[in-house]
């Protein structure tokens, strides 16, 4: 079954073609900066990504610690990629797009929340339900913002 969802999504690329920019949030041409997406459900820590294990996903380059971690992320993107496109969720809350510190993170429910500094991330965690709820509703309107806060 993952196989085929593989398939689908090379068919899918192949056939609409590759976007033309990135949905998530870049930093020197990749997402979370470079730090592995699975390892923050592994590992429960940030993990720097290497090199030779990268996946593109939504126009935007994802590095891995190892290759297992780089096929499990392809053979289902949605469960391992950060939400809110890589940006900071409190910032989404706030209804702005801001840069993340890699290391300041939270996983709930199964997803993978990224904030802009541990400062942040200190908010963050004083309401993470209300804020969730903010940046759900919040996410439509802030993705389609150019400006990134630093």
């Amino acid at each position: 079954m993952a196989g085929l969802r593989v398939l689908i999504m090379l068919f899918a690329v192949w056939f609409v073609g590759p976007t033309h920019a990135s949905q998530q949030f870049e930093r020197n041409g990749l997402a979370i900066e470079g730090y592995d997406p699975v390892a923050y459900f592994t590992e429960r820590k940030p993990v720097k990504g290497a090199p030779e294990f990268r996946t593109e996903f939504q126009g935007a380059t994802f590095q891995f610690a190892s290759a297992d971690h780089r096929d499990r992320f392809a053979a289902d993107p949605e469960q391992f990629a950060p939400q809110y496109g890589g940006y900071c969720a409190y910032g989404t809350a706030k209804g702005y797009k801001a840069k993340i510190d890699p290391e300041a993170f939270t996983v709930v429910q199964g997803k993978l929340y990224l904030n802009y500094s541990d400062a942040v991330q200190t908010r963050w965690l004083s309401d993470i339900p209300g804020y969730i709820q903010q940046a759900d509703a919040n996410w439509p309107e802030v993705q389609k913002q150019s400006r990134v806060r630093e």
